[in-house]
């Protein structure tokens, strides 16, 4: 059965990759992953939101993807070391930081896809995403770290569990095995997508095998990071279900609105 995540949005998908701050026209000190961006992604109409979660020194589950602040903010700290409080000072002129729990409820018409960076994450976020379960999609690199967020989510008794796309080992199976025309059956088990580069490291990783794989056993298959309109329509005319991408705004206008 199609998990809520996916029903009544008609595909292509469109995955604001941590929301919307590079548009032309918006204010460059906005950072992405912050309350500003996914204003902006959900203004320009994106149903869909991709998000990171990090650790910082409180507890506290906060929407960051670096494991430090030295791309963002020229600090070379970890956000694992860092408190929170600082960090709301830190984003307060710079589009808003945000905890999980505040991104469900300050966006509740937007589907977050939300991606564990670090296993620390995995035992606090089953509380806060466990009443919105039916609109978010958990994934990781790591299946360990994805396979204990979802058991989390469980244990705080969410009526159903989010929806989740596979790994790095979760792929890695499927590339191969579609390669060779052997099913992937056991290796999707409990996967609702895959979320994966067109090529990485020089090899590709999507071919029409995987995608035809995917597909017989109801799994959609994702492509990240495409930000030229070309592109993106290239991939959605080869059987790609959604695009993760820097330039929602473009990507709406370029495969249509929902």
């Amino acid at each position: 059965m199609t998990h809520p995540y996916f029903r009544g949005i008609d595909g292509p998908r469109v995955l604001a990759h941590r929301g919307l701050a590079s548009a032309p026209g918006q204010d460059p000190a906005i950072w992405e992953n912050t309350a500003a961006a996914f204003a902006a992604a959900d203004a320009a109409g994106a149903r869909y939101i991709e998000t990171d979660c990090q650790v910082t020194a409180d507890g506290d589950v906060v929407l960051f993807h670096d494991s430090t602040l030295q791309r963002i903010a020229g600090d070379p700290r970890p956000i694992a070391s860092v408190r929170t409080a600082e960090l709301v000072e830190l984003f307060a002129d710079h589009g808003g930081l945000l905890t999980v729990t505040e991104a469900l409820e300050a966006f509740p018409r937007s589907r977050f896809n939300i991606d564990v960076k670090v296993a620390a994450v995995a035992a606090p976020i089953g509380a806060q995403i466990a009443p919105h379960a039916h609109r978010v999609l958990l994934t990781s690199f790591s299946d360990r770290n994805r396979a204990a967020a979802l058991d989390s989510v469980r244990r705080a008794g969410a009526e159903m569990p989010p929806a989740t796309s596979g790994g790095k080992r979760v792929i890695a199976a499927l590339r191969a095995l579609s390669g060779a025309r052997l099913s992937p059956a056991r290796a999707l088990r409990g996967v609702d997508a895959v979320q994966i580069p067109e090529r990485h490291a020089g090899v590709r990783i999507l071919t029409p095998s995987l995608v035809r794989a995917a597909h017989a056993l109801g799994v959609e298959v994702h492509v990240w990071t495409v930000n030229d309109p070309a592109e993106m329509q290239r991939l959605v005319d080869a059987g790609v279900d959604g695009i993760v991408t820097d330039r929602a705004d473009l990507a709406l206008d370029t495969l249509g609105r929902p």
